[in-house]
């Protein structure tokens, strides 16, 4: 299992940095675009003209003693007080404002350019649950403040319907731009999060009941209110539906049980976001969402299943909630999913505790490992308290850790079908990675009906071959180990310990060619000193990174051919070859000797050679694509001029070459006619036995995946 951080993102005790000099940091006219008529602000020539005043200077207090001031572009009410945090995501603030996890916060985003895709229509219903907004996670934007570097002047989406501006106006809440949002992500980074206020002039919203603390003795002039920490209080209560409300599928993907009844699952509402609802009813089950101090069960008899939503402030303070889900798990009579908040709350339950963290985790791009596969997804998340891990009783295991602080991300039961997840696998805002997680759910919840009662522990993809993999391994180690009296580093690979590998590099290159091939083979020795292994690389390009002194431990200055590469491997002797970080010369070259690779006892890591000529062979290639149903242009296989003349003549014209196993696409391009397409074939198969002949694309537009998948299955696109 791959070694995790340690956690880094958890609250100290710590008294606040000395400040030797309370000083009001101005607007950041850097960050100020022009302004038009989409945004609260107003360039001076438009104020002038309409004869409005200019625009009002807010201040950002935090509780440290920074005050940082820029422009409103929303409400202008009152001041706010609240908890000051950062979320890193570069898009998503419909959803975001909308989420009720956020309630109470004065929110700070990261990304510098905000606003610039509008807001949704409010009235615009979803199409399956027809009296929720289609585009928002709640109701009513549930932060207490906005900060931006940059409102956008104008925006521009095909589902805008107003400006953010506008829409936080209509809401009441205040914004402000022209905010260092850098500086203050760094302060709360390194202090931790900290009350914070949204201060506008008395000659703006009136004195108010003034507040005297050592902020109003700065700004005099600005109407102050009471520091103000929304996670002493109770913020479920205040989110939470008031009654139950059921929520149904389409009859045609309705879920049924046994007795015809449909699917049924209990949602606590302690935050929820409507994307959970719609996850689940989507998917053909019946959604019963209740209060957070609901008795639901009292009439546990109905229940199929149990969910626990997201939702806001301290878990510790939700004690009613936590208290009946204390008692469902110990009634065993149903599955039980937990998220963000929910996932807490099933923690506290279970005996285990919570701490509040240094500054959360809040954005739509972190990384969580999942302990039973190795497989890493890119989660979003928005949360301000963690289970601590080390306090998780005997029978309840982490299920996933946070790749970047090490904390805890998920939990599940050993024996008993209940788990959680700290992330937002229903996403909005964010990537959708992780929803497999409610088809997991609603599959334990058919088991378990099926069965006649919850028994059991989840079964999670990938898990029972993760354990059959790593008891492979364990049973290499021992028989390997067994006939080793000396080193026992480097890797086990299919039975075979590997200790010293040969990389294949690119081989000559122009200036400006192919730079991805050095990068690629200068990581992957990187990875492989740092597994211990010893590594050997054929490059005669001295001119790259992965020649420098230092890096491979041995380098031979030779050209990449079949001779060279059978020189090195006899006088090396390595374990294993890597012949997929130098490009198509590598490539080409492990296809050569893909028959002399066993008799020189050096095994392929990496790409196997059959998918290198899988897809590298042109026909070969094509078939796979039929196979798995992908559409590809009409296309035929060559290898002789006459044959291409053929395939053209059955396919028409205009039509594109392709060389197989060609470097840098030499001999492939465009043919209009028989002559232009002779040419072409001519140069191709001076350099490839293979040509395909394919139907131009020319015209169409082309998206390109550069994918890197690894042994656990996780994928970088």
């Amino acid at each position: 299992m791959p070694a995790v951080p340690i956690a880094t993102n958890v609250q100290e005790s710590r008294a606040p940095s000395p400040v030797s000099a309370v000083t009001i940091v101005p607007p950041c006219t850097a960050a100020i675009p022009s302004y038009g008529p989409s945004c609260g602000a107003k360039t001076p020539e438009e104020i002038e003209a309409a004869g409005a005043k200019e625009p009002t200077v807010a201040t950002l207090a935090l509780k440290d003693g920074a005050l940082l001031q820029g422009y409103s572009f929303g409400a202008e009410i009152k001041s706010v007080s609240g908890e000051c945090v950062f979320q890193t995501g570069m898009v998503g603030y419909p959803e975001s404002l909308t989420d009720p996890s956020y309630r109470g916060q004065i929110l700070v985003l990261t990304y510098p350019l905000v606003g610039n895709y509008g807001v949704p229509d409010q009235q615009e219903t979803d199409a399956l649950l027809k009296d929720l907004p289609a585009y928002f996670e709640s109701n009513q934007i549930h932060v207490a403040g906005l900060i931006v570097g940059q409102a956008s002047a104008e925006f521009s989406h095909h589902l805008a319907h107003s400006s953010l501006g506008d829409w936080l106006k209509r809401e009441g809440v205040p914004a402000i731009y022209g905010v260092d949002t850098r500086a203050i992500t760094k302060r709360i980074r390194e202090e931790g999060v900290m009350l914070g206020k949204i201060l506008f002039p008395t000659s703006v919203v009136g004195a108010g009941a003034q507040v005297a603390d050592e902020t109003s003795s700065v700004l005099p002039d600005y109407q102050n209110v009471a520091w103000v920490d929304p996670n002493a209080t109770n913020l479920v209560a205040q989110v939470s539906c008031r009654q139950p409300r059921t929520y149904s599928p389409a009859p045609e993907t309705a879920l049924k049980r046994p007795d015809g009844r449909t699917l049924r699952i209990v949602a606590v509402d302690i935050g929820m976001k409507y994307n959970q609802i719609r996850c689940f009813v989507k998917r053909g089950v019946e959604l019963v969402v209740v209060p957070w101090d609901y008795d639901f069960l009292a009439d546990a008899d109905s229940i199929d299943g149990l969910f626990l939503s997201n939702g806001p402030g301290d878990p510790t303070t939700i004690t009613a909630t936590i208290e009946r889900v204390k008692k469902a798990l110990a009634m065993q009579k149903f599955p039980i999913f937990g998220i963000c908040l929910g996932h807490q709350v099933l923690a506290l339950a279970s005996g285990a505790q919570t701490e509040k963290m240094k500054y959360g985790n809040r954005g739509q791009n972190i990384p969580c490992t999942d302990m039973l596969t190795g497989r890493c997804y890119i989660t979003s998340q928005n949360h301000g308290y963690a289970v601590r891990a080390d306090t998780l009783p005997e029978n309840i295991k982490e299920l996933f850790v946070n790749a970047n602080d090490g904390s805890n991300e998920g939990i599940y039961h050993t024996a008993l079908p209940y788990f959680s997840v700290q992330f937002h696998p229903e996403s909005t805002p964010g990537p959708c990675d992780t929803e497999v997680l409610f088809d997991i759910f609603i599959s334990t919840v058919q088991r378990c009906i099926a069965s006649g009662k919850a028994s059991g522990p989840v079964e999670f993809p990938g898990a029972e071959e993760a354990r059959a993999r790593a008891a492979q391994r364990a049973q290499w180690e021992r028989e390997l180990g067994a006939g080793e009296t000396s080193d026992r580093g480097g890797r086990i690979v299919n039975g075979r310990r590997i200790r010293k590998v040969l990389v294949l590099g690119s081989g000559g290159l122009s200036i400006g060619q192919a730079g991805e091939f050095d990068y690629s083979g200068s990581q992957a020795i990187k990875a492989l000193k740092e597994e211990g292994i010893y590594t050997v690389l054929i490059n005669p390009n001295i001119a790259t990174i992965q020649t420098s002194k230092g890096l491979a431990d041995k380098c031979y200055f030779l050209p990449v051919t079949p001779d060279c590469v059978r020189k090195v491997i006899k006088h090396e002797r390595p374990d294993g070859i890597y012949c997929t970080f130098g490009g198509q010369t590598a490539l080409n070259i492990g296809v050569k000797l893909k028959d002399e690779f066993a008799g020189l006892n050096v095994q392929v890591l990496g790409t196997p050679i059959e998918t290198i000529m899988l897809t590298e062979d042109r026909e070969l290639f094509a078939a796979s694509m039929a196979e798995i149903g992908e559409k590809c242009a009409k296309s035929h296989a060559a290898s002789s001029i006459e044959e291409a003349v053929a395939a053209a003549n059955d396919i028409g014209y205009p039509l594109i070459i392709r060389a197989a196993y060609a470097l840098g696409g030499l001999g492939s391009g465009f043919a209009s006619n028989e002559e232009e397409l002779v040419a072409l074939c001519r140069k191709a198969f001076a350099a490839s036995p293979q040509v395909l002949v394919e139907r131009s694309m020319k015209g169409w537009k082309e998206v390109e995946y550069e994918v890197v998948r690894d042994a656990y299955n996780n994928c970088i696109t």
